[in-house]
């Protein structure tokens, strides 16, 4: 009798240490059983003639973040490709059997949750740059896949060029430069709506790494700096950049002459800047977006551009990306968009390069990524997703 209970308690304890694996391997696909050889596909835009013309463009499937040799000498699969779209693309082709997917903000390889079902190997998500909105975060944790991304490697790239599209707009620029190009000579066309920036209320909506650079690089320009996040600033290095704290988004909006967005694109904040938000700033209000394009109400936008209510709208985030040939914003009036380029300059482009190469190999050892990359960990999303 002693021996068949003895075998029952053994039987129950293996049935639940079984049951216990076999969940935890649905909950999470180990990120450490990394031995072996892996299928890695990057997803990257085409550089053709420009790919030769300088030795650091890595961030192009030419150059293909300078990993190829790496990869391939220790005996893994780096298929590298701009082909994103549609059920016939290249990418779709290689999601059965990838165990890491590398894409860029840039030109987006969209991680749905229909593809995410279809990735049976699949362990890994490495944006290179920042912001990993382009995947399912949701479905991604759901899975068990681990996401992250090379965090500051392009904050100060895209705090300068926030800088450069603020003057831009303020001054009336690119009115004077069409007139150039155009052989034309009018100063009243562009003097009847060019400011200084000295002495103008600056709002940043979202204030962490990127908006606090901002802020930092603004304070010379003696403007009246505002910012609005969920987290307040530590009060010395609030002193220190001379910016006051808004709790209130819709109180901060009708102060300023230019907002900035800053924030990451998340469930509560797609669509956020719709026709009542926008309402809410001021007449010939200025807008830069170098965040996420879904964060605007696009028709919004381009009406509060042609309506005059929008002073100037000046970015390079659109949605979908790249954008198609009739989207709205490019043929709104009063804008200064570009495709998007502030994150990928070439020093940015060498730091995300390399931050992507420290962390597949951190994978491949089955070691931990430094903490602040991770977008999706054991099913955990980082904080500014939630």
């Amino acid at each position: 009798m002693a021996m068949s209970m003895a075998m029952k308690r053994s039987a129950a304890a293996a049935t639940r240490a079984l049951s216990s694996a076999t969940s935890s391997s649905i909950l999470t696909r180990d990120l450490h059983s990394s031995s072996g050889k892996k299928k890695i596909v990057g997803v990257f835009y085409k550089a053709h003639e420009y790919a030769k013309m300088n030795p650091n463009f890595m961030g192009c499937v030419e150059n293909a973040l300078g990993i190829r040799d790496w990869l391939e000498s220790q005996g893994h699969e780096y298929i590298v490709t701009d082909d994103k779209e549609g059920p016939d693309c290249e990418l779709e082709k290689h999601i059965p059997d990838a165990h890491v997917i590398i894409t860029t903000p840039f030109h987006p390889g969209y991680i749905t949750a229909e593809r995410i079902k279809k990735a049976k190997n699949l362990q890994l998500l490495l944006t290179a740059g920042i912001g990993s909105d382009h995947v399912d975060l949701k479905a991604a944790a759901n899975a068990g896949l681990t996401v992250a991304e090379v965090t500051g490697s392009n904050v100060v790239s895209v705090a300068e060029d926030e800088l450069m599209r603020i003057l831009i707009l303020v001054r009336n620029f690119l009115p004077g430069y069409h007139q150039v190009i155009n052989g034309d000579w009018n100063v009243a066309g562009i003097a009847y709506r060019a400011y200084d920036l000295e002495g103008k209320t600056v709002g940043t909506v979202g204030c962490g790494r990127i908006g606090r650079l901002l802020l930092q690089r603004l304070k010379p320009f003696g403007c009246n700096l505002l910012y609005h996040d969920r987290i307040k600033m530590d009060p010395e290095l609030e002193n220190q950049i001379g910016a006051s704290y808004e709790e209130d988004l819709d109180k901060m909006l009708p102060k300023c002459d230019v907002v900035v967005i800053n924030t990451p694109l998340t469930e509560k904040t797609k669509g956020m800047f719709d026709k009542e938000k926008i309402a809410k700033m001021k007449k010939g209000v200025l807008i830069v977006n170098n965040a996420r394009g879904a964060i605007m109400d696009t028709q919004a936008v381009a009406d509060g551009c042609s309506s005059g209510h929008i002073g100037g709208y000046s970015g390079d985030v659109w949605y979908p990306q790249p954008a198609p040939k009739d989207h709205p914003w490019r043929y709104m009036p009063n804008q200064a968009m570009t495709p998007h380029i502030s994150g990928t300059t070439i020093d940015a482009q060498l730091r995300y390069a390399a931050g992507v190469k420290d962390m597949l190999e951190n994978y491949f050892k089955g070691e931990d990524f430094p903490a602040q990359h991770y977008i999706v960990k054991e099913g955990e999303l980082a904080s500014q997703y939630r």
